[in-house]
């Protein structure tokens, strides 16, 4: 094994638009949490799809200047985008491009071979309603040593077919050692409440369930052991929601390297861990993943503008 995290999903631009203006980020759920976990000192491979355009080349540099390596699928269409409108709650609202609703991966030996050599497996806003780059994806994860972590992170804009997700990932979901889930998760693929997903996913083989609430703060649920958390309060106002439940998730994912077996006292500081950081997160504009430590000594009236 290789000491190392893969992440298999998304990478794109986040365009941003509010009462203030327009403003471009580099972002995607997986890229967000392969940067994280480097941010959190685990080193970390990230497999997506990016353009050949300056886009792609901003996705890169970004990826370069964090540490992550890339393992990058070419676009015909160039790289994927998302523009997102800004709510007065501060949720954004996510419209995609072509290249983000036709994402892809292409399973050659160098993807194959980063993940049989992974100690973790990390998927997030992967196409599960492809079922041919779900099948591809079972393919090159069957037989492989590492630990599988889900974090399905469906976007209605990016999916063609809400059934076929549902099936691709609870194909997937069945073999995984953490799943993360999160209300609107639930609300989308099953129109149901938090509770009975959580439910499903036990009952599917689920080691651990990651349920995040919003403001309720969040869940883990690991055999017998349930633990709860709060939302983290830190100093400092909520400046941006997005990227939150990425940095919880990088932080349980960083949670299971050292593979031992947790108690409820451990599972209960791993997810104390990732509430922090997710509030952290909340503290910037963007969505990259920042440290609870990041927030000492800063002027916190002026982060984030």
């Amino acid at each position: 094994m290789s000491g190392r995290i893969v992440v298999i999903g998304d990478a794109l631009i986040d365009e941003l638009r509010d009462d203030t203006g327009v403003r471009e980020f580099v972002g995607g759920a997986a890229l967000n949490v392969a940067v994280g976990l480097t941010r959190l000192g685990v080193p970390t491979t990230l497999i997506a799809m990016v353009g050949d355009d300056e886009a792609g080349a901003h996705i890169r540099s970004y990826l370069a200047d964090y540490g992550v390596d890339l393992i990058a699928t070419p676009s015909a269409l160039g790289s994927s985008r998302a523009v997102s409108t800004r709510s007065a709650a501060g949720e954004p609202v996510y419209e995609f491009n072509a290249a983000a609703q036709a994402r892809g991966i292409v399973f050659g030996d160098d993807v194959r071979d980063a993940i049989a050599d992974a100690d973790i497996v990390a998927v997030s806003c992967y196409p599960f309603d492809n079922a041919e780059q779900t099948e591809l994806l079972a393919a090159a994860l069957e037989g492989t040593p590492g630990t599988l972590a889900i974090d399905p992170n469906p976007r209605s804009g990016m999916m063609s077919d809400l059934d076929g997700f549902v099936r691709g990932f609870e194909t997937l979901a069945a073999w995984a050692t953490l799943v993360k889930v999160g209300e609107d998760d639930a609300a989308l693929l099953y129109g149901e409440p938090l509770d009975a997903l959580r439910a499903r996913l036990v009952e599917l083989g689920v080691d651990v369930v990651l349920a995040t609430q919003g403001s309720s703060g969040a869940t883990i649920e690991a055999g017998d052991i349930v633990v709860t958390r709060p939302i983290s309060n830190l100093p400092g106002r909520i400046v941006d929601t997005m990227g939150a439940g990425d940095a919880a998730f990088a932080a349980a994912v960083a949670s299971l390297m050292d593979g031992a077996e947790k108690d409820e006292d451990a599972w209960g500081e791993a997810l104390e861990r990732a509430m922090d950081v997710a509030a952290a997160t909340c503290r910037f504009e963007g969505a990259l993943l920042r440290l609870p430590e990041s927030l000492a000594d800063l002027d916190l009236d002026r982060i984030g503008t």
